[in-house]
């Protein structure tokens, strides 16, 4: 059943589709749904609400963030998964500028120091190389004296647009 709403666009921080899909028209319920991502969402109320900027001609993201007791593992520190999301985040932000949709195949993450709550860190992410359907990236978090807290290299591969987005979401 179609909705008689006007459909609502969906933030750029928050877009996880190829550009080449952004002049499809969404219902309101796949709009919704694209604003959900539990790392970029802006309407997951449990979510980290990470806004990226990119660097399209580099291939490089980065945002910053500052994460609270919510995500908390050791006293004190962010908790292994969330920043293993942090930087799975930051390498699937890079499929956008590169106009494919990819999901991880695999990351490896390297834990090299503890990352501490209620400070500003910085996450970035950049592309390394594409093999077909396979894109190569790599993402860091760093503190504020830029010393790299957690790293990760990824696997993402390309999958068809329509695996996720069916027509039948579209308008």
């Amino acid at each position: 059943m179609k909705s008689s709403l006007s459909p609502m666009p969906i933030p750029e921080e928050a877009c996880h589709l190829p550009a080449a899909m952004d002049d499809l028209t969404l219902s309101l319920e796949a709009a919704k749904r694209g604003t959900n991502c539990f790392g970029c969402g802006t309407s997951n109320p449990q979510g980290l609400h990470l806004k990226f900027t990119t660097n399209a001609e580099a291939l490089t993201v980065s945002a910053t963030v500052q994460l609270t007791h919510l995500h908390e593992g050791p006293p004190g520190h962010i908790h292994g998964g969330i920043i293993a999301t942090l930087l799975d985040e930051a390498m699937s932000k890079l499929n956008r500028p590169l106009d494919v949709l990819a999901m991880t195949r695999n990351m490896q993450v390297d834990y090299l120091r503890p990352a501490p709550l209620n400070q500003l860190l910085t996450l970035t992410g950049r592309h390394l190389r594409r093999e077909g359907r396979k894109l190569f990236h790599h993402a860091e978090l760093a503190n504020a004296e830029g010393a790299v807290l957690a790293q990760a290299t990824g696997l993402f591969i390309i999958i068809d647009p329509n695996l996720i987005c069916p027509q039948k979401l579209v308008s």
